[in-house]
């Protein structure tokens, strides 16, 4: 009887196996640029297997200049992806796209100006520029603030196409960077910079946010929230776990450009300056997301004519459902240890 049983039971796992396979839901998720370290955490719980803890198929699509998900994340072709800006994403949101923000990965913008050592030692001393470099897509947004309030002009304005050789060309001349991107950059080239952040000028835009469909939170919160947990996990073991090799050599994968050292430089930026670990996140759990900080930020946009009065429906342009519940921070503090 007992060895019956045992047969029976051994059977029904048999059978279980393949839908405990199944249980793994897939989920193509595109990033904002290419891979790099500013997204090293979600590569992380790719590749130590976070993912698939959480019982997801995750399958990451790198962005760059020419690349934009949202069409295909609107037909179902991506489930989820990171908009290329807070501004980006508000303007869905004004055209009335069906698509929602779910989660910040970075509580500050990395967006910043760049220019060359000792030429400016100020921001506001930024205004006094013949040029600054600007990528045209963001000749609307944080551009248009600066020059609604921070005393910037559009005399100043040259399109930036994404190479620094005007900029290098120039030493009196200003460009567009991340933080943890094109100053590192240059700097193993020999080239030192000083680095204005956004983020310190009162531009409260988050980054590395989560937009998804919003047929995706009401037909499939659980796959939502088990992507957002998960990552917060992977984004802990990157930042505080010491080994970081199987997500560099993802990264590498997909983007042949990156090196070790880069990485490396990178990541140790992204913890110079609190960009993932700070702010609510401290309290709540990466991923953290305040929904005043959002309404302060679309009345800053509308104040600087960015947009207009009722533009935005923010209750439409973000929901704070799956974030702030603290999610690893007991790991954080085994970690820390």
């Amino acid at each position: 009887m007992i060895t019956k049983r045992i047969a029976l039971a051994l059977a029904a796992a048999a059978l279980l196996l393949p839908a405990l396979a199944q249980a793994q839901q897939k989920i193509v998720f595109a990033t904002n640029w290419k891979a790099q370290a500013s997204h090293g955490g979600f590569y992380q719980a790719l590749a130590d297997g976070t993912y698939k803890k959480y019982g997801l198929d995750v399958e990451i699509m790198q962005g760059g200049p020419q690349v934009n998900p949202r069409p295909l994340m609107l037909v179902g072709k991506v489930d989820m992806m990171i908009p290329l800006g807070m501004i980006s994403m508000m303007e869905a949101n004004k055209s009335k796209l069906p698509t929602i923000l779910v989660g910040a990965f970075m509580q500050k913008d990395p967006t910043s100006l760049m220019a060359h050592a000792g030429q400016y030692k100020t921001f506001q001393d930024l205004t006094k520029a013949k040029t600054i470099y600007i990528a045209k897509g963001s000749q609307f947004s944080f551009w248009k603030w600066m020059t609604a309030s921070r005393g910037f002009s559009d005399d100043q304005f040259k399109p930036y196409n994404y190479s620094s050789a005007p900029f290098l060309a120039d030493k009196a001349s200003v460009q567009q960077a991340y933080v943890t991107a094109e100053p590192i950059y240059l700097a193993m080239d020999g080239v030192k910079t000083d680095v204005f952040m956004l983020a310190d000028q009162g531009w409260e835009a988050y980054a590395n946010m989560i937009e998804v469909r919003r047929d995706l939170v009401e037909k499939n919160p659980a796959m939502i929230q088990k992507f957002i947990d998960a990552s917060a996990i992977g984004w802990y073991q990157y930042l505080y776990g010491g080994d970081r090799k199987a997500a560099y050599a993802l990264m590498k994968k997909d983007n042949p450009e990156m090196t070790d050292e880069k990485l490396d430089a990178e990541f140790h930026k992204l913890q110079e300056m609190g960009m993932v670990d700070a702010g609510d996140a401290r309290a709540k759990g990466i991923g953290a997301m305040s929904m005043d900080r959002i309404k302060r930020f679309n009345a800053e946009m509308v104040k600087a004519g960015v947009f207009g009065a009722g533009d935005i429906d923010i209750n439409g342009l973000a929901t704070d459902r799956f974030v702030n519940k603290g999610v690893g921070l007991d790991l954080r503090a085994k970690l820390a240890k």
